[in-house]
């Protein structure tokens, strides 16, 4: 959902491009029988350039004013029309449609450059444009555009690939809107009345499944990587936990959003000492890249910021914190439960402050925010995760995110996902995070209703132990540690008993799974907080 002013931010670009490698994942039970990269194999892998890539934006005549800027935007580079016409649109898993052209009047100075330059669609010089002689307005949480619809031909950047009459809109208005939006939720039958971007992305056969990857990267990473139809194991460890989407009949608003239940958010302080869950976080919140904060109910809100020393939000809703939480090692713990898994992403406090301004004027703020309307889970807590969103079997798998390379490779059926190892080892003497992967339950598709809106539970095995014991309840559990001083998270043990050295074949593997090690030692749940 891009939705709210604290959007202005430090831009990154998506390029689109068909890069995607033929390689074998690491799999459980063997690997993938993957493609290759020419057009129509079954993979577009979309790195993202961050703003700190000061070249790249020189080539494209984009002057920014990073001094004033603290948070990232993700864009996407477009190719509209015959000849193609280059268009940049924020990436949105929190919104269906396509749009462009903004009104740059509408937005705030230091954006009003950033929007005179992402480049503009003018369907009388396309030859393949054709107007459907139909209008919208679509809302955002702040922000709105009024659009007419038209199709044309979508090329992406970088190889000969093109997406042929795709519906998208163009603005006659807009209003706090600095860029257009490439919406990537869900689409036809359920949040749109015509096939949106993803919808065609598979139709048109550019992709085997139905199904894409985001690992947006840290603060300071030089780039992320976004995957449609396909997976970069090169982004994370271990195997990825998965959560069944929430219906939206089920859901908060009652719209198809990709709705999770969150099991509770914890602080784990540097001392390792985790502070226990917070009352009133067991609740469900969608993923939404769109937005760059995240959004919690105002109560547990505040009790989060209180416990960073910040009591009351400033005059724009924002949480002033000290500076000095940026340099410490301390993690905002989220959890999730569903479809057997159970989850649990750890924020850096590093991701989760944003830091807005250089040297003495330098601020601090939390990246959270209070809202009575919605929870959602932005950009502050995204970078830290890597998250596959599954629209066949209507999952979000989902672990912690991290960066040992780039190996894109294409799926050939989203049933794949469940054997998917990442390729990142594990180091020692780093601090660790648990992913639990526990039974496998029935997933309900979304359901809803058509309409212009645009914008389960499970219980995990508990762990207990000393030293290199992690013993589980309940259920039979596979438990690998992971390190968490490079955003990586782990995946579960087996049943009850040791997960030491024992726990390793000769050949350095996991018994539980397929992944390689360097050299780990697993913890129980109940000591993982002093180990951190």
């Amino acid at each position: 959902m891009a939705a709210f002013p604290f959007l202005s931010a430090s831009f990154v670009l998506l390029q689109l491009a068909l890069t995607c490698l033929a390689q074998h994942l690491n799999l459980t039970t063997g690997p993938l029988h993957l493609t290759g990269h020419t057009p129509g194999d079954g993979c577009v892998h979309l790195p993202i350039i961050h703003s700190t890539n000061t070249d790249h934006f020189a080539r494209r005549g984009i002057q920014l004013a990073l001094n004033n800027r603290s948070d990232v935007a993700y864009y996407a580079q477009l190719e509209i029309g015959t000849p193609p016409q280059t268009v940049y649109t924020q990436l949105d898993t929190g919104s269906f449609e396509l749009w462009v052209n903004p009104d740059c009047t509408t937005v705030s100075p230091s954006d009003s450059s950033f929007c005179d330059h992402i480049g503009f669609y003018n369907a009388s010089l396309s030859s393949t444009s054709k107007s459907l002689g139909t209008s919208k307005t679509l809302r955002y949480g702040i922000g709105a555009a009024n659009i007419s619809y038209v199709t044309d031909t979508i090329s992406l950047s970088g190889s000969s690939t093109s997406l042929k009459d795709i519906q998208f809109g163009v603005a006659t208005s807009s209003k706090d809107a600095f860029s257009g939006i490439l919406g990537i939720g869900y689409g036809q039958g359920l949040a749109t009345k015509y096939p949106n971007f993803i919808d065609q992305l598979y139709a048109q056969k550019i992709t085997k499944v139905k199904a894409y990857t985001l690992a947006l990267g840290s603060k300071t990473a030089q780039q992320g990587s976004i995957v449609f139809g396909g997976v970069d194991t090169s982004k994370f460890a271990g195997p990825l936990g998965r959560l069944p989407i929430i219906p939206a009949e089920d859901s908060p608003d009652g719209v198809p959003r990709f709705w999770v239940q969150m099991n509770g958010i914890s602080l784990t302080p540097p001392s390792g000492q985790s502070m226990g869950v917070y009352e009133g976080s067991k609740i469900p919140a969608f993923l939404d890249s769109g937005s760059t904060m995240t959004i919690l109910p105002p109560a547990l809100a505040n009790k989060i910021a209180e416990d960073f020393g910040s009591p009351e939000m400033d005059a724009n809703g924002f949480y002033r914190v000290g500076c000095g939480y940026v340099e410490m090692n301390g993690t905002m713990d989220f959890e999730f439960v569903g479809a057997g898994q159970k989850v649990t992403v750890r924020v850096p406090y590093k991701e989760m402050i944003r830091e807005v301004g250089q040297g003495e004027s330098k601020m601090c703020f939390l990246g959270i925010m209070g809202s009575e309307s919605f929870t959602l889970l932005g950009d502050t807590f995204l970078r830290s995760a890597y998250a596959v969103f599954d629209f066949q079997t209507n999952s979000i798998w989902l672990t912690q995110a991290t960066s040992c390379g780039n190996t894109p490779a294409a799926l050939r059926d989203v049933t794949d996902l469940s054997r998917v190892v990442g390729n990142c080892q594990i180091q020692l003497g780093e601090k660790e995070a648990v992913v639990d992967v526990v039974s496998e339950t029935s997933i309900a598709p979304p359901t809803g209703s058509t309409g212009d809106t645009d914008g389960v539970t499970g219980t995990g095995g508990n762990g207990s132990g000393n030293g290199g014991t992690r013993t589980a309840w309940g259920f039979v559990t596979t438990t690998l540690a992971v390190p968490m001083a490079t955003g990586l998270a782990g995946v579960g043990g087996s049943g009850s008993g040791s997960m030491s050295a024992t726990a390793l074949d000769s050949s350095g593997r996991s018994m539980a799974g397929d992944v390689v090690l360097s050299a780990a030692v697993a913890v129980g749940a109940a000591v993982l907080g002093s180990l951190l």
